[in-house]
């Protein structure tokens, strides 16, 4: 089955002769692939071409469809040298069986770790684990999301086949296990969630009537070792979400940015302006957490990159920047 998914993803993602091509060079800027105009990581975007103004630099900061569309575009002969995706991309790409997918996946390297995001799997009070997914109907996020993306590389990583995986809005697959109409939803997002904080409000004497759809529901355990090799260990409270009775071990992917190693048929060039980006950011990145995205506080570029090779363009930082 996941073999199926993967080729159904990447044969709608990545079905173009020219994907494993390097970039045409530009000889003024460095482009980055982010996501919607609307969320986290464009505005980081913005921040970084911000900041990259100091060294010299320019980037051009480029809306998308997410993590796997990112992948996609830094890969394919659009000018896009670096982009914001999960960490657990990686993954996602080495468990293919396409080749393509596996050489990419051996290609892309990290700039700098950025943010945590918790996954959040909301399920029926009968699911206890996340093995009893198994031979359930779950919803995953819509195509091409980086919930999407997360759900099918847990499910290959714990040999977890449900019954049905709805490509569906998050809000949806939410009102939908509440119902009883789905056994699980699950989200990716830097918590307290605002689609999970709205339902708190049928905690309030006013909806007594909605109280037993939320007693039915409870975010799943997500502590196996296995999920431990490649996601950072986090947690659900009862400050997060005021209907979460106890502490509940859940697993966060790491917003990364990327670029992929064309060592081949690489530009000097462009690895000079990678080194002046990395120099900018690591100067810039008191301001940053001062006058940037409030996520910036939680950024450490140093952080463990766990699975993932560094671009030598940028690290190790003791790198010459002219």
């Amino acid at each position: 089955m996941f073999q199926r998914v993967f080729g159904a993803v990447f044969a709608s993602a990545f079905f173009v002769s020219s994907v494993f091509a390097a970039p045409a060079p530009s000889a003024e800027k460095v482009g980055i692939v982010t996501g919607p105009k609307t969320g986290t990581y464009y505005a980081f975007g913005k921040d970084i071409a911000q900041a990259a103004t100091k060294g010299g630099l320019t980037v051009d900061v480029k809306s998308s469809e997410g993590s796997i569309d990112n992948i996609k575009r830094i890969n394919s002969s659009e000018n896009a040298a670096l982009g914001i995706v999960q960490s657990d991309v990686l993954g996602f790409l080495s468990r293919s069986k396409s080749p393509d997918s596996i050489r990419m996946a051996s290609n892309l390297r990290m700039i700098f770790p950025f943010y945590n995001e918790e996954v959040h799997v909301l399920a029926r009070k009968s699911i206890k684990t996340f093995s009893d997914l198994k031979g359930k109907k779950i919803a995953i996020g819509e195509d091409g999301s980086g919930n999407m993306l997360t759900s099918i590389n847990l499910f290959s990583m714990m040999d977890v086949e449900p019954a049905e995986m709805l490509k569906i809005a998050p809000a949806q697959g939410v009102v939908s296990v509440l119902k009883g109409d789905l056994d699980a939803v699950i989200f990716v997002a830097g918590k307290p969630v605002r689609l999970f904080k709205n339902l708190e409000d049928l905690t309030l004497p006013e909806n007594h009537k909605y109280a037993p759809m939320l007693a039915d529901v409870h975010f799943l355990p997500l502590d196996n070792p296995k999920m431990l090799e490649e996601y950072k260990p986090a947690e659900i409270t009862r400050n997060d979400y005021n209907f979460v009775s106890a502490t509940v071990p859940t697993v966060a992917v790491q917003a990364v940015m990327v670029s992929y190693d064309f060592s081949d048929n690489g530009s000097k060039k462009r690895c000079e302006r990678l080194a002046r980006l990395g120099k900018s950011l690591r100067d810039e990145l008191p301001a940053l957490r001062e006058k940037g995205h409030p996520k910036w506080k939680e950024v450490n570029l140093d952080a463990d990159s766990g699975v993932w090779k560094k671009d030598e363009c940028v690290w190790p930082a003791t790198a010459v920047v002219k």
